[in-house]
């Protein structure tokens, strides 16, 4: 991150702290306007983090841990960003951030994003509502994205690409192959989820975070 932000000439670096609570004085009593931070941390996790902070900079989550997501936008943050972290990627959501109002304390989501996609159907795109899909499948380089209507499409997409597009929708990882809408769900037990009739997986590795957001 350190050398995304030297490549960056809007950006100048303040300061890096190792521990949530070092950084705290410095936020508090500095102009901050971008935060970068991490979930996982030593002593206090970075959505906890959030909570402590009276003024807050825009903040842009990084982590390897999908399952934060939709609890990160909950708390208003500007971005998120899945480990490994590409400098495209990384330069995107400074220059989403750089758009937005200097305040990062108003009460709607501080991010515009579309509500829809357009999928490959036949020899046409269609326009597919965000909200009206219920999972997504991934298999190597591609992706089947399945919506209420019982309709699927195939899009030539990797997995962490179409996970990045819709985890501010909404969407949880559950599985290694598999992103679903929380609307959606209608009921979970062990290792298994239930979208009306169809059937999913939960990964180990995603379980417990998937309950946290559930419950």
């Amino acid at each position: 991150l350190k050398n995304y932000v030297l490549q960056m000439p809007q950006l100048e670096l303040a300061a890096t702290f190792n521990k949530a609570m070092d950084a705290y004085d410095f936020i508090q009593n500095n102009q901050v306007d971008i935060l970068f931070l991490d979930i996982q941390m030593p002593g206090l996790t970075g959505l906890d983090f959030i909570r402590t902070l009276v003024h807050k900079p825009h903040i842009i989550l990084t982590t390897a841990y999908s399952e934060y997501a939709l609890e990160g936008f909950n708390l208003n943050v500007s971005d998120y960003l899945l480990k490994p972290i590409s400098f495209e990627r990384f330069a995107q959501a400074v220059l989403k951030v750089s758009k937005l109002p200097e305040s990062s304390q108003i009460n709607t989501p501080a991010h515009n994003l579309k509500d829809f996609l357009f999928l490959k159907s036949g020899y046409k795109s269609v326009k597919v509502m965000i909200k009206d899909i219920t999972h997504v499948e991934g298999t190597k380089e591609y992706v089947t994205i399945y919506c209420g209507n019982g309709k699927k499409y195939l899009k030539h997409e990797r997995m962490k690409n179409i996970e990045e597009e819709l985890i501010n929708h909404s969407f949880i990882r559950i599985h290694k192959s598999y992103l679903v809408n929380i609307n959606h769900i209608t009921s979970y037990y062990g290792n298994t989820l239930e979208i009306g009739e169809n059937k999913l997986p939960i990964g180990r590795a995603y379980k417990e975070g998937l309950k946290e957001v559930l419950e």
